[in-house]
């Protein structure tokens, strides 16, 4: 039998399983001694489950050999580290959950698991996906592995990491912000933000309940609308998850793109956006319009709010949802106190990091009483508005184009001192989040200095397909996908 030396794509592993090129097991031990060389200096994982993952690809090559063919069966997948896996550690990345280990799977995760794909392990991230660079994780940062001074992107940058080192087929990731297209971008990987309800929350680790979406980070749009398939759909454990029809994504991948109208919007090619990330992308659009799209100028006006509207609404959700590590039930708790508050001040204190801190006390705020309509309100508000921009502009247009992000992936502790400059990194991804679109990053080029840099697309709500039929005719029209970093 073959041995798959360098992680295939999702695609290419079922293929190559089902003709018995290699097996199961084979492919994992594969990705694990591809972790053996180069995971010290990438540090993708936080957590690598080798014997489980031994154990969950013999099964699969019994499945395999049983004529079973399910869509996942004997893939190798990484999981970012706020999703929760059963006998696993879940700890985001953060001190106060220590060595928590979920009690049970994440709806995601379930239906992963069901299609017979292998944990190899869980994925490093900024700590509670607050972070866009993955140097906020409480535990060590992750490199990029296109230039291992440089950032990967966050707060997915784990899984992005992980993908384009070859360390996993394919991963799961969070975005609430940009995290799955940011680092997607940033590492020349494939990412989509599905739209909001459309994948299951159940077992995500809440961060901002009404922005957090689980989705794929992949090699090629193709594995994306495989992965897709098995984790979408309605989900009686999550109340936001919508029920729609899951159409089989993998169908839009065969459609032509001729005809159809892609919006440009001009808010997102201003000045502050590095001069070859815009290179980049606009060679994309062109290339766009050479397979018979056609371009229309569009405008987002409210995109100049969208920083300060999401950032009040995220940190006003987190800090609810994070009041809940108290050092009570699980995770750290100080051995420093004299009574029950110095317990849950220094047990806070102690776990978590100055990121998150610093978003639960600007959340604190927005919420208290008398800041309450100048700022909380007042978000929702400017939300609102974000939202009818994007139903405005799908009026003229099938999809909208544009960068990720105005700049390619900076140094380490370039910016770990400027949290403002860090936030604005997030102007272009944030909006989809606000309004619940879907949006998708695809590799589209390199900088001089052969750091990738991501196209994004962006659908009205439920129309992903439209994404994976611009984001395929994209790929088979472009070969950056196909660009690995040498490690």
């Amino acid at each position: 039998m073959a041995d798959p030396t360098n992680a295939p794509t999702l695609l290419q592993a079922r293929e190559d399983l089902k003709n018995k090129k290699y097996s199961a097991l084979e492919l994992t031990e594969s990705c694990l001694r591809r972790m053996d060389a180069v995971e010290d200096r990438v540090q993708a994982y936080l957590h690598i489950s080798r014997e489980q993952a031994i154990e969950q690809a013999k099964a699969a090559d019994e499945r395999i050999a049983r004529g079973d063919d399910a869509p996942l069966l004997g893939v190798p997948l990484a999981i970012k580290d706020n999703i929760c896996t059963q006998g696993l550690p879940s700890t985001c990345a953060s001190k106060i959950l220590g060595q928590f280990k979920s009690p049970y799977n994440a709806t995601s995760v379930d239906r992963a698991l069901k299609a017979g794909a292998v944990i190899l392990g869980k994925t490093n991230l900024d700590e509670f996906a607050m972070g866009s660079t993955t140097e906020n994780s409480g535990i060590h940062p992750t490199r990029n592995p296109w230039d291992l001074e440089r950032v990967p992107g966050g707060s997915s940058g784990g899984s992005a990491a992980a993908v384009a080192a070859k360390e996993c087929v394919a991963a799961l990731g969070s975005d609430t912000g940009g995290s799955i297209r940011q680092p997607a971008s940033f590492c020349g990987v494939t990412g989509l933000k599905p739209t909001y309800g459309r994948v299951s929350r159940f077992g995500l680790v809440a961060f901002a309940s009404s922005l957090d979406q689980i989705g794929p980070m992949t090699q090629t749009v193709d594995d994306a609308a495989v992965l897709m398939n098995v984790i979408g759909g309605k989900d009686p454990l999550d109340s936001t998850s919508a029920d729609v029809p899951m159409p089989d994504f993998t169908q839009a991948l065969n459609r032509n793109v001729k005809g159809m109208k892609v919006g440009i919007p001009r808010e997102y090619f201003t000045e502050g956006i590095d001069p070859e990330v815009e290179t980049a992308v606009q060679n994309a659009i062109k290339t766009l319009q050479s397979l018979g799209m056609e371009t229309v100028e569009v405008s987002l006006p409210h995109t100049k709010y969208a920083v300060a509207t999401y950032y009040i609404l995220a940190c006003a959700e987190a800090s609810a949802n994070l009041s809940r590590y108290d050092g009570v039930k699980y995770g750290h708790r100080t051995e420093h106190a004299g009574n029950l508050m110095e317990m849950y001040e220094n047990s806070r204190e102690e776990g978590f990091g100055e990121e998150v801190k610093r978003r639960i006390i600007l959340g604190t705020f927005v919420l208290s009483s008398g800041y309450y309509d100048a700022y909380y309100l007042k978000g929702q508000k400017a939300r609102t508005l974000i939202k009818r921009d994007f139903e405005e502009a799908f009026k003229q247009c099938d999809v909208l184009a544009g960068p990720n992000c105005p700049l390619p992936a900076f140094k380490l502790n370039e910016k770990l001192d400027d949290p403002m400059q860090m936030y604005l990194a997030d102007i272009y991804t944030i909006s989809m989040n606000l309004a619940g679109i879907p949006a998708m990053s695809v590799p589209c080029g390199q900088t001089q200095g052969k750091l990738p840099v991501g196209l994004q697309l962006m659908a009205p709500h439920f129309q992903e397909e439209t994404l994976f039929t611009v984001g395929k005719q994209f790929q088979l029209a472009t070969d950056f996908h196909k660009q690995f970093p040498t490690l």
